[in-house]
C-alpha cells in the first residue's frame, strides 16, 4: 500500500511532518535513515538537506512500522527514495 501526502515541515535529517496522518499520526521517519539529530555534529546540515528535498512537496509514503508514535515509511519523491 503506497499513500501520497503533502510534507508540511521537516522536523530534523529523518523525521517530518505531513499535513494529513497516515496510520494514525502525521509524524513520518524515514526507514533505513539515521541522521544525527539537530544539536549533534552534522545535524543541522542534515535537516537543510531534508527540507530542499521534500518540505512543502508532494511524497509518496510506504509504510513499513511505528517507533515512539510515529509512523515509519519507505519514502519517494519523483520515483526517487529518499535516503
Amino acid at each position: 500500500m503506497t499513500i501520497r501526502r503533502k510534507v508540511k515541515k521537516v522536523i530534523d535529517g529523518d523525521t517530518f511532518q505531513t499535513h494529513t496522518k497516515v496510520n494514525g499520526s502525521n509524524f513520518i521517519r524515514i526507514a533505513g535513515k539515521n541522521a544525527p539529530e539537530k544539536n549533534h555534529a552534522g545535524g543541522r546540515a542534515a535537516t537543510q538537506r531534508l527540507k530542499r528535498q521534500i518540505q512543502g512537496k508532494v511524497v509518496t509514503l510506504k509504510p513499513v512500522g511505528r517507533s515512539y508514535g510515529r509512523t515509519v515509511a519507505k519514502v519517494r519523491h519523483k520515483r526517487k527514495y529518499i535516503r
